[in-house]
């Protein structure tokens, strides 16, 4: 890999981590520790999935309009 990439690793706090196909592990907690320091809520997003409020009537949940 001695290709010069188009886009280089950011040490900003705007700029993820750039994985380049090597060592995914410390890309991964790298990546989470990035997308944490943004907004914890974004990261609640990425494991949970996104939230989807709910109203009860009468005892039956279903999904807010």
């Amino acid at each position: 890999m001695t290709d010069k990439l188009l886009f280089e690793e950011g040490a900003f706090i705007n700029r993820p981590p750039l994985f380049c196909g090597v060592n995914y592990k410390f890309w991964k907690v790298r990546m989470k520790i990035f997308v944490k320091s943004i907004d914890k809520g974004i990261w609640d997003a990425i494991k949970n999935g996104h939230f989807v409020p709910m109203l009860e009537n009468d005892k039956v949940i279903c999904e807010k309009p």
